[in-house]
């Protein structure tokens, strides 16, 4: 129920690094319009120490189940191990408790229709954590993109090559397909290709490969994928924790731009920069800096030509803000972050809709990610709907070859 004052009540369940560092900060963002008044942590010591940084009035439970039946939350925020992600969202949904769960939503398109269908039977909404999309950076590159500015989408490259060691890999549920639901694909990579798909819409068909190249674990630890989308654009997909130099990338090659974020584990606005094509006009390109990102002089024939005043090729800082509601969407430079998620989840509360992360657009990213794995594993393209109930691949991401796998080429 609300409070009093007017504000969500809101539960935490997990009180490790993820809700310590990034949904705490959001909920204290959103003080006035979010309470938290209880977390649930199977460690007394690390709930203790919670309780101790979040403030007076926080409850402490060891079990989800208690919390719900003593505090009924109208929100409740996920950030334990993927293992218990659908159990914990489905007990919340059911207690008619709205949700934002850090991704994976789930391990699997099966365990993705228990979710959707604890929503019907609740009338509540589990929203999954993919904060890069939420940034005004991202919000407005969205609106380039999908509103034709920047020209037709061609040629796309999606990058998350990062690096993790054996000591990374020593916390017994990483690396386990029963417990992480696979490697890179499912718990790094994910955030980038989700970025991807939420650019440039529905995907039509993967090719793709994956390996276990250096780390004892099950899964992989690297994957590459080619797209064909429903546009006609084609793009690559790289994931992987071998990487030295750590880079997160996405690259958007348009008939009349080429727009690229270059960040790490977060973006602002200045990690997106817009190049235009030489053909373009001035005041098209001008008209970009909407974007609230760098615009680079274009270079072709007619050599470097930046915005007036500015040498060319060089990135200049955007400066319009993106209009929207209290999500961040209204402020020029929103970092991504789970404070500018939680804004939209509370708009659409406030509105009465379905929130952003939820839904269909959820379950599409979890299907590429299961259509990835597929597609590895059995050496064949997968087209966008194929994996449905029956097939291996609906019930696990390895599709039966979880402990067959040697790790190089097909299942």
């Amino acid at each position: 129920m609300t409070s009093s004052s007017g504000r969500r009540r809101a539960a935490v369940v997990g009180t490790g690094a993820i809700v310590v560092g990034g949904h705490l900060p959001a909920l204290r963002a959103h003080a006035d319009r979010v309470e938290l008044v209880a977390a649930v942590d199977v460690d007394p010591g690390r709930l203790d120490a919670f309780r101790a940084e979040a403030g007076e009035g926080v409850a402490g439970f060891s079990s989800t189940e208690a919390m719900l039946d003593a505090v009924r939350p109208d929100l409740v925020l996920i950030g334990t191990p993927p293992s218990f992600h659908r159990e914990q969202t489905v007990a919340a949904l059911t207690a008619g408790a709205w949700v934002l769960c850090e991704k994976p939503l789930c391990l699997s398109l099966a365990e993705y229709d228990e979710i959707a269908a604890a929503e019907v039977a609740s009338g509540a909404y589990a929203s999954v954590i993919f904060q890069h999309r939420y940034g005004s950076g991202a919000v407005r590159a969205r609106e380039l993109i999908r509103g034709g500015e920047l020209g037709a989408p061609l040629v796309a490259h999606c990058q998350t090559t990062w690096h993790r060691d054996a000591g990374y890999y020593s916390v017994p549920w990483r690396g386990r397909w029963a417990t992480e639901g696979g490697g890179p694909t499912m718990g790094h990579g994910i955030h980038q290709y989700d970025l991807l798909l939420h650019l440039l819409g529905e995907w039509e068909e993967v090719q793709a490969m994956a390996a276990r190249l250096v780390h004892d674990t099950e899964s992989e630890d690297v994957s590459t994928a080619l797209v064909r989308f429903a546009n006609g654009a084609l793009a690559t997909v790289v994931n992987s924790v071998l990487s030295p130099d750590e880079v997160s990338r996405v690259r958007v090659d348009c008939a009349d731009a080429t727009v690229e974020l270059t960040h790490l584990y977060g973006h602002v606005n200045d990690d997106w920069v817009y190049t235009p094509a030489p053909h373009v006009a001035e005041e098209r390109v001008a008209a970009w800096r909407g974007a609230g990102a760098g615009v680079r002089g274009a270079r072709g024939a007619r050599g470097a030509r930046g915005l007036p005043g500015v040498p060319g090729g060089q990135g200049v800082p955007g400066g319009q803000g993106v209009p929207g509601g209290q999500g961040g969407r209204g402020v020029l430079g929103v970092p991504s972050s789970h404070t500018a998620q939680l804004g939209f989840v509370l708009d659409a509360w406030d509105a009465g809709v379905r929130p952003p992360g939820s839904g269909r657009e959820a379950r599409n990213t979890l299907e590429f990610a299961a259509a990835l794995y597929k597609a590895a594993f059995t050496g064949r393209p997968v087209r966008a709907g194929e994996i449905g109930p029956g097939d291996p691949f609906h019930e696990a991401m390895h599709g039966g070859f979880g402990t067959t796998w040697s790790g190089v080429g097909r299942a």
